[in-house]
């Protein structure tokens, strides 16, 4: 009952936001006024940066909610618990952090500074982006399930969940890997951090954006009320890393606390789709056809990872446009050769600094070559993955009980309460008969 309420009052602030008549876009519907007098526009006042010490009380409070997350998750196995930190969690680091720094953007500032000489990653983007996966490693993904404010906005307005097909599910998953690569691309060729440029739902924490992003917020919100998760599942590419660490976690959530006895309550109590089944019969049945399968996906692994070459190659040209630098040359070169009249803000911009085109040219041409190398190495990746995830569908692993999946479990405890086992542990631990 607690949850039905906190669910309705927290879907009840969410769509305040969206109904607010104040709601502030960030782009300029209207140029300011041309006076012809000496009348001179006031300065925009801009908010000072946050001091260090709200920085190092964000990351304190970072460790404090992944312990205890990790805590409630696995030691007191409390789904009630969970909820309420994600609340907190929600308003901390969404609403009056306004979502950054993000865990899931900070992917971009390593990339950028691992490839560029020039850029040092700020120290708290370092702490956001390495203590959930070190947390991950230890405890499995509780930073989803109780931290993550992005994965809580979901959460929280799951209400009516649908089962999303196991093979649409697979397909869907292989954008994340697409998303992933692409942002790493463009972060390190210092093109844009696509990612904090299509959060879902920066416009509801920060209470303004473009119109197309509060198109996509709506989407994704909406979205949420039937499918579990979609960012998370489908997008995010902080997931992944995430999945990595936590397939490889000395501790993870597990559905019953001891042996289980295979009642089948859990079974559908999952909305992301994240517990296995048992799979004996099944794997007994088709053993000979599955290894004729795996031989097949073995033997194509190489051709996939050159098809995935070429076609990073392919659109290695189109990406490199993304760039500013590149597309202010490809501007200024179709405005020296009269193909473009009219000059734009930009190429104005460029020729009043004195540079000559030749410069530009020559720096677009270096970061083309950049696009050629990391478009193919980001198609040979997409290859390699879509030959290793043919190999691992046809790969099954004995399985007796119901097991929470280490990867996509984002360990928010909804199985807890359908375990038999489980419950009569949690009653005997408080007391009651």
């Amino acid at each position: 009952m607690q949850y039905r309420i906190a669910i309705i009052f927290i879907s009840f602030c969410v769509l305040c936001l969206i109904i607010l008549p104040d709601f502030a876009f960030s782009e300029q519907k209207f140029p300011p006024p041309q006076f012809k007098s000496d009348y001179k526009m006031p300065e925009t006042i801009v908010q000072p940066p946050r001091s260090d010490f709200y920085e190092y009380l964000d990351v304190a409070v970072l460790v404090l909610a992944l312990s205890l997350a990790s805590y409630l998750a696995l030691k007191k196995r409390s789904r009630r618990g969970i909820f309420y930190l994600s609340i907190f969690s929600l308003l901390y680091f969404g609403f009056w952090r306004k979502g950054c720094v993000c865990s899931i953007g900070s992917i971009q500032n390593i990339a950028l500074a691992l490839f560029n000489n020039g850029y040092t990653v700020p120290i708290t983007v370092i702490a956001f982006f390495t203590l959930p996966l070190l947390f991950t490693l230890f405890f499995g993904r509780t930073f989803c399930a109780a931290v993550c404010p992005l994965g809580i906005m979901q959460d929280i307005v799951l209400l009516k969940p649908i089962k999303v097909p196991k093979w649409l599910g697979h397909g869907l998953r292989m954008f994340v890997y697409i998303y992933f690569a692409l942002a790493i691309l463009l972060a390190a060729t210092a093109s844009g951090f696509i990612i904090c440029e299509y959060d879902p739902f920066v416009a509801f924490f920060r209470r303004s954006g473009s119109f197309n992003i509060l198109i996509l917020s709506m989407s994704f919100l909406v979205m949420s009320v039937f499918v579990g998760r979609p960012y998370c599942r489908f997008i995010c590419p902080y997931s992944l890393l995430l999945g990595i660490m936590s397939r490889a976690s000395k501790w993870h959530v597990s559905i019953t606390p001891s042996e289980c006895i295979q009642c089948r309550l859990c079974e559908d109590s999952c909305p992301f789709d994240a517990i296995q089944k048992p799979n004996r019969e099944e794997l007994t049945r088709n053993r000979f056809a599955g290894k004729k399968i795996l031989a097949w996906f073995i033997a194509s692994l190489p051709v996939l990872i050159i098809i995935g070459i070429l076609l990073g190659l392919f659109v290695s040209k189109p990406l490199s446009r993304i760039n500013p630098t590149v597309s202010l040359a490809q501007r200024v070169y179709l405005e020296e050769t009269g193909k473009e009249k009219e000059m734009t803000e930009a190429s104005d911009a460029f020729r009043r600094t004195g540079r000559s085109p030749d410069e530009l040219y020559a720096d677009a041409a270096k970061i083309n070559k950049q696009f050629i190398i990391g478009a193919g190495i980001m198609g040979g990746f997409l290859g390699l993955v879509f030959g290793v995830k043919l190999i691992q569908l046809s790969v099954k692993r004995v399985r007796t009980d119901y097991e929470a999946d280490r990867i996509s479990c984002v360990s928010c405890g909804r199985c807890f309460k359908y375990c038999p086992v489980g419950t009569k542990i949690r009653q005997l631990d408080e007391g009651k008969p």
